[in-house]
């Protein structure tokens, strides 16, 4: 068996390809955005033959158990694969101990911060174990990777080997924040990558790695620093974003950016790191495509979506559509995919949607798609009237198959942000069939560049006139030129585009 030879391992053998760990953390932390690219990106170094890629398990903010250590007594396989379940066990819960154990964690965890700042200072680095995945395929895929891709990756991925890190990755920031007292640059946890080239967190990474692995920071956008106010656990996540990336960059890391604007964002905190800050785009998932469906489904998933929300005063699910106007005919409405929090700007869409109801569109609903964030709850309140009678629709855990088909039958994707790094929905909508309507910010301009049409996210009156020019019966020249032009601006965002990018990038350490 494959497990009886992890006590020979100390640290991955070099070989031709190059070796890369790959952080996925945010893997645990939902569906889209940075969890989707985690995963997306997993799958996509897998596919490259010049590379072997790990993937790093750590959990936001509880400890796991050690997996498999070689620096340990070798144990039996018995004992091994007990190891490994209890991995999986602390993931959820605390796991069954003996009395000594049990007494060893609760003194580590009372003193974690503490331990964990003195083995920093003396610069013992924290080392990951092993997690062979051969016997806990199901719970590699389920938990980390079936929200994104597809049965058929399940082998490609399971395959893989694995790497535990018992720390939270919220002890880790907490561990360098402590030192604030005492300096303006924390020291960070050193975590043990040796045999490894590269590794690629997905945030700013509140660690150094060993000195022969280079730090490639996966960048998404820089709203933690430069729009405070929209964030949840404001001065935490502020504090931990920033100077986790100040030691990033003292640490001499390397950025890959996930857009041009928030390359730019980042040169606006640190411009010493031009010259180690590139842009490659997100990619795509291979979920979302074109195929002939149905208008008469977006009912049924309306239904079976409808999200339950105690902000309500009536129950979601009772809901009923109104069978004289839309039994007979299919639904018009306008589509918004996001997690409802400050900035992704729901209430200007809400303003505008109104506007047009009250105006020339009578008749049109309005979808929301996405799981409540932080600061939902004015957002929820000026909701609840509209969904109370029908004309609004919250949906929550919407597979892709079943977006795929909102996307394309939607009047319009709307993507209102204040600010993003990328925002995967609109490159969805043009993926599904759909057209495009998003707010005027760079990043908007960037990646959707000619397959979307542009209002001012701080106007209503200029959102409501551009999606009223849109929807229009006078639209249909714009309409037609946005879904033409939607395959071919979101074809720049397959792996078949995005890979060999990545395969450069690398290419310049060697």
């Amino acid at each position: 068996m494959m497990l009886t030879k992890l006590m020979t391992i100390t640290t991955p053998l070099k070989t031709e390809k190059l070796r890369i760990l790959l952080d996925l953390k945010p893997t645990l932390d939902g569906y889209a955005g940075i969890p989707q690219e985690s995963r997306l990106l997993f799958r996509g170094f897998r596919l490259l033959e010049n590379v072997d890629v790990e993937g790093l398990i750590q959990h936001g903010s509880r400890p796991l158990k050690s997996a498999i250590s070689s620096r340990s007594r070798p144990l039996t396989v018995s004992r091994q694969v007990n190891k490994l379940s209890k991995v999986v066990v602390s993931l959820y819960e605390t796991p069954y101990e003996n009395a000594f154990d049990e007494a060893v964690r609760a003194v580590s965890r009372y003193f974690a911060r503490f331990l964990t700042r003195l083995r920093t200072m003396l610069g013992r680095p924290i080392r990951p174990g092993v997690f062979e995945s051969e016997l806990f395929d199901d719970f590699i895929w389920r938990t980390f990777f079936s929200k994104t891709l597809k049965p058929e990756d399940k082998s490609l991925i399971t395959s893989a080997r694995y790497r535990v890190f018992h720390m939270s990755r919220k002890l880790m920031h907490q561990v360098g924040l402590v030192g604030l007292r005492y300096s303006s640059t924390p020291l960070y946890p050193r975590v043990d990558t040796r045999g490894f080239d590269f590794f690629v967190a997905q945030t700013p990474f509140p660690g150094r790695v060993s000195r022969g692995t280079q730090l490639v920071v996966r960048y998404h956008d820089a709203v933690p620093v430069l729009m405070p106010h929209t964030i949840s656990d404001k001065a935490f996540h502020q504090a931990s974003h920033f100077y986790a990336l100040q030691e990033n960059v003292r640490a001499g890391a390397w950025f890959s950016c996930i857009s041009e604007a928030t390359r730019n964002d980042l040169l606006k905190i640190f411009p010493e790191v031009e010259a180690r800050s590139s842009v490659i785009h997100n990619i795509v998932s291979h979920e979302y495509f074109d195929e002939p469906s149905s208008p008469s489904l977006v009912k049924q998933i309306v239904r079976n979506r409808l999200a339950k929300v105690d902000a309500f005063s009536t129950s979601l699910g009772a809901i009923q559509f109104d069978e004289k106007n839309t039994t007979r005919e299919n639904l018009q409405y306008l589509l918004m995919v996001s997690t409802i929090e400050p900035r992704k700007n729901h209430l200007e869409l809400l303003g505008a949607w109104e506007r047009l109801k009250y105006t020339s569109n009578p008749a049109l609903k309005l979808v929301v798609v996405g799981n409540l964030g932080w600061d939902c709850g004015t957002v929820l309140e000026k909701f609840r009237p509209w969904a109370e009678r029908g004309d609004l629709y919250l949906l929550s855990n919407v597979p892709s198959a079943e977006l795929r088909v909102l996307y394309k039958h939607a009047a319009a994707t709307v993507c209102p942000s204040l600010a993003e790094g990328f925002d995967y929905s609109g490159i969805e909508a043009m993926r599904s069939g759909g057209i495009v309507v998003s707010s005027d910010i760079p990043v908007h301009r960037e990646v959707y560049g000619e397959a979307s049409e542009y209002f001012d996210p701080y106007s209503t009156d200029d959102a409501a006139h551009v999606i009223r020019g849109v929807l229009s019966a006078q639209g249909e020249t714009v309409r037609k030129r946005l879904r033409e032009a939607g395959p071919w601006v979101a074809d720049r965002y397959t792996p078949r585009s995005i890979l060999p990018q990545w395969e450069e990038f690398f290419a310049r350490f060697q």
